[in-house]
């Protein structure tokens, strides 16, 4: 019988059941020696034959297996372990992980900006300036890659579908402003990051604020031309309410009560007051922009629009008038900032440089290159901003190309010349479209349009001094805008040796730059949708749950869309007006 305080299957030698014997000699193995804490002293325990009969083994061997197994069974349940949490690292982990770390994504978009047009504004700031052969742009400091731009229904795209592909992240059709093929609403990266990840968010741009790159991202309508219902989905005139906590470009005329002067609302409502009503402070002067507190978050949610339609070309702009691309970024950096301080959301905004698309459909050299310029200037603000922030990225790209724009021109016949002249641009005080509408009806004496055109037009507003008879006669008798525009552009570039193939858009590759955190996954050749998917995961969004929220929200304008030039400008048949041409 087993003593009392003794495992039932250890008892004395020369017991009668005759399992376990201790003795006070060392047992022949020392494989079967174990220490007994249950005991004095320390005994050794000497299995019997009929025990490792009994079981197989030693007691020794059967508490080595027992460890063994809780070895093996611990590395299993490691491994497990690793392999369930790698895959929700990768299926969730790294999205929490997103959306609990603050960032910063500053997309800006460069309308109608090329490959060509890059080099001919190097050239050009290069020369005038005399800088050394080696001079880089802001942009060519961080070059990337390059972006794809075919829509869903073309291999030449337009600047709604563009946007679209960045702010929904998929091919759609020319004209669609945030909606798929099937013209049912996409939920953007704007809406998302302010519904997901709380944070604060703006446009910035120089055409109107409810032109086709901002609309793209902040609406949702079946043609770009829908700008007055663009207009209601900016002030939060939807299911998700006031998405945009910032804009600042032109476009006023959009959300003014029609009919009006001032207007170009085709029916009355005032979405001025209506966008006050719903929180907003609206400003619309140079003025009021001044005023900002740029550490400030008080004036969130803000809109506020510089000029009536879009934004005066840089070349044009009266500075007491009017902000620059480069002054109202650092403004919206500061507020976006200041509002997201002491939080964990961050900010999106997204900044277009909108008019360097419209010169290039003027085919307007001077002004187009002063564009890039004051793009360059907005991408050095962004660029400081980033190096004193380094949980933000800055992507630029454009939506297309614009106006088969070459560095270079063929004037006739002959074998060209290999050059182009970047001092031919340097005199030029005025856009294409600021002179030409000075000169539509001004007057109907020829003779006094004549020397108008001799003695100002040309010589000092166009910096040309051996304008020919038959150029200064063409233009001063030309009465049609678009034939008016052709002659104006013919004789800066054809002095400057730029060629033009088209008004319109190409399909050409556009570049690709990002600066700030993770920009090295940018890197190669994209579809322009990789763009969304990298803001997408940059962040943490699911867009498919904003699509699903939108989807009921109406996207078709009840009062017609405005396709003809909108007569309260300056000028008064400017093809910029046209919403629907670019």
């Amino acid at each position: 019988m087993a003593q009392a305080g003794v495992p039932y299957a250890a008892v004395p030698r020369g017991s009668s059941d005759g399992r376990v014997h201790f003795s006070d000699e060392v047992h022949e193995s020392d494989a079967d020696v174990e220490d007994n804490g249950l005991f004095e002293h320390r005994e050794t325990m000497e299995v019997a034959d009929n025990d490792t009969l009994y079981y197989g083994m030693s007691l020794g061997t059967r508490r080595r297996m027992r460890k063994g197994r809780v070895f093996w069974a611990t590395v299993v349940c490691l491994v497990v372990v690793s392999v369930v949490g790698i895959f929700w690292l990768y299926f969730d982990g790294i999205n929490w992980m997103q959306r609990s770390k603050k960032r910063n994504v500053i997309l800006m978009v460069s309308d109608g900006f090329g490959p060509a047009s890059e080099t001919m504004a190097r050239n050009f700031v290069q020369q005038v300036h005399g800088l050394p052969v080696g001079y880089q742009s802001p942009l060519d400091e961080i070059l990337v890659g390059s972006s794809r731009t075919r829509s869903s229904d073309s291999l030449v795209t337009d600047s709604a579908a563009g946007a679209t592909a960045f702010s929904c992240r998929m091919k759609s059709y020319n004209g669609a402003i945030g909606v798929d093929p099937e013209r049912m609403p996409c939920g953007t990266v704007l809406e998302a990051a302010k519904l997901q990840r709380n944070m604060a968010t703006g446009l910035v741009v120089t055409s109107r604020i409810t032109h086709a790159t901002p609309g793209a991202f902040s609406a949702h309508v079946t043609h770009r031309d829908m700008e007055d219902l663009i207009a209601e989905y900016q002030i939060g005139n939807y299911s998700l309410g006031p998405m945009v906590d910032l804009m600042f470009g032109g476009g006023r005329c959009h959300f003014e009560a029609g009919p009006h002067v001032n207007s170009c609302r085709t029916d009355a409502r005032d979405l001025l007051s209506e966008a006050r009503a719903n929180g907003f402070r609206t400003l619309d002067s140079r003025s009021d922009f001044d005023a900002l507190d740029a550490n400030s978050a008080q004036s969130l949610p803000l809109l506020g629009t510089f000029a009536a339609s879009h934004m005066d070309y840089e070349i044009d702009r009266d500075p007491k008038q009017q902000p620059s691309l480069a002054e109202m970024t650092n403004k919206a950096l500061g507020i976006l900032s200041a509002a997201t301080k002491n939080t964990n959301s961050g900010f999106f905004l997204m900044v277009e440089g909108s008019r360097i698309d419209m010169a290039a459909h003027t085919n307007d050299p001077a002004a187009h290159v002063r564009e890039i310029v004051a793009y360059w200037d907005a991408i050095s603000a962004v660029r400081a901003y980033v190096d004193a922030n380094p949980d933000t990225v800055l992507i630029s790209v454009s939506d297309h190309e614009t106006g088969g724009f070459s560095v270079a021109k063929q004037l006739g016949p002959e074998y060209p010349e290999y050059l182009w002249n970047p001092f031919a641009l340097e005199p030029v005080k005025h856009s294409i479209e600021y002179v030409s509408s000075k000169l539509l009806g001004q007057t109907t004496d020829s003779a006094k349009q004549y020397e108008f055109v001799r003695d100002t037009v040309f010589p000092k507003w166009m910096g040309i001094k051996d304008a020919s008879h038959k150029e200064i006669l063409a233009v001063a008798q030309e009465a049609n805008s678009v034939q008016l525009r052709q002659l104006l552009s013919t004789a800066i570039s054809d002095r400057a040796q730029l060629g033009w193939a088209t008004h319109g858009h190409s399909a050409v590759d556009v570049n690709l730059y990002a600066y700030g955190k993770d920009a090295h996954l940018l890197r190669g050749s994209h579809e322009n949708t990789d763009i969304g998917d990298f803001i997408v995961q940059a962040l943490g969004l699911n867009l498919e749950l904003i699509t699903s929220l939108i989807k009921n929200d109406k996207v078709v304008q009840d009062t017609p869309a405005i396709k003809q030039a909108w007569m309260g400008r300056r000028d008064l048949d400017a093809p910029e007006h046209h919403p629907h041409m670019h």
